[in-house]
């Protein structure tokens, strides 16, 4: 949607709601919507990407809706492939389980092995997806024979680790733009963990499950695969065991986020809360299953619901108290990308810029490759005319 476009949409949508002589609050009732995002939407300051909410805003305002989607707004954003993606893809397409099902294969020692699936997680969290690809491409069928070859004994640990590599492979896959791809990643991670006989790992699965699912929009099956998770899990949680309480507060912050983008305010915060509760129970400094979960990550994924619900200043408030030290670079970046949405919803494009470049600061692969990043600052550009120098060199480096 051109910036033109956006403000011509809600200069269009102000005028026939004060000419049914609603309020913004009598609109947001009838759309479901709040009126921080109703304001929002008038002003130009934020995009209607979906037509399913374009089309109840034209109901509710007695407007045809091909007038409102006159110029053809909403479209996919298009991209040129990210460096690593075909690579990952890879992984997923050769018949390794035919070929360790037929062929015995050497069994590598536990201790050799288990560094090289904690880089491939390490690769994952800082973007680095053609090491990582290389990286899966010969672990991957390593352990798919080792785990059918080895003795009954020793399966449980190759499985385990099989689990992981799948898994990291589905994240990156998901913070790629590729869900169908992380699907099947993440299915696979939760077979693997299945003939392993551990119940956690399979937990784990479906948490990056729940990631390929928020990346698609598919956000009631993201609900769904959480919400039989998280159940799954509570009485676990509920008695203590540490890695249990960080998958079940995983999986419930995913339900907040699923919640924030059906516009479910009430819901969403009610899942914060109790991930929250859980997160002062457990403590900082663990990081089961690649989770990171605790108070600081909940703080984070606040800041991410206030955004997706319009609240900016609920989100920068929280964003500017929040300790992100014990978290990842990839984590820690991601804060600022939603720290600078929450600006730019306030059209503060020089605190927004600044934001944007203390991501790149940390982490300039996830930046670039981040299509959210690329399409805030495409956002920020016309919004600033000229933009500043700052603005206009990060948008080159990062190509949006």
């Amino acid at each position: 949607m051109s910036e033109e476009y956006q403000r011509a949409l809600g200069r269009r949508i102000a005028q026939e709601r004060k000419r049914r002589g609603l309020s913004q609050v009598e609109l947001a009732n009838l759309v479901g919507r709040s009126v921080a995002w109703v304001s929002q939407v008038e002003r130009g300051v934020r995009k209607i990407d979906r037509m399913s909410v374009l089309e109840k805003v034209a109901e509710t305002l007695e407007v045809p809706l091909s007038e409102l989607a006159a110029e053809a707004p909403i479209v996919a954003a298009t991209a040129e492939e990210i460096p690593g993606s075909a690579n990952l893809r890879l992984v997923l397409s050769g018949a390794h389980a035919l070929r360790a099902m037929l062929h015995a294969a050497p069994v590598p020692l536990a201790d050799e092995i288990r560094p090289q699936v904690e880089r491939a997680w390490h690769l994952t969290h800082e973007s680095q997806y053609v090491e990582l690809g290389d990286l899966l491409r010969s672990l991957i069928p390593v352990l798919e024979g080792a785990g059918r070859s080895a003795p009954e004994e020793r399966r449980p640990e190759l499985f385990e680790m099989l689990a992981a590599l799948y898994q990291a492979c589905s994240a990156a896959l998901a913070k790629l733009g590729e869900p169908e791809a992380a699907w099947i990643a993440a299915d696979r991670a939760m077979v693997a963990a299945e003939r392993g006989g551990d119940p956690l790992m399979v937990a784990a699965g479906a948490f990056r499950l729940g990631f390929v699912f928020l990346g698609a929009r598919l956000f009631d099956q993201a609900e769904e695969t959480a919400r039989t998770a998280a159940e799954a899990l509570w009485f676990l949680a509920d008695q203590g065991k540490p890695e249990a309480m960080s998958l079940w507060g995983g999986l419930t912050l995913q339900r907040a986020v699923a919640a924030s983008r059906l516009n479910h305010a009430d819901a969403a915060y009610d899942h914060l809360a109790r991930a929250r509760g859980i997160a002062e129970k457990l403590g900082e400094g663990r990081n089961d299953y690649n989770t990171e979960f605790g108070p600081a990550n909940v703080a984070l994924y606040e800041v991410a619901v206030a955004v997706e619900l319009g609240d900016a200043g609920h989100a920068l408030r929280v964003g500017t108290a929040v300790d992100t030290s014990s978290l990842s670079s990839e984590r820690r970046a991601r804060l600022h990308i939603d720290v600078a949405r929450a600006h730019a919803q306030r059209r503060q494009v020089a605190e927004a810029t600044n934001a944007l470049l203390e991501a790149e600061r940390i982490t300039p692969e996830q930046l670039r490759n981040h299509r959210m990043a690329r399409q805030l600052v495409s956002d920020l550009l016309t919004m600033q005319d000229p933009p500043t120098s700052d603005l206009r060199e990060l948008a080159e480096r990062i190509g949006a």
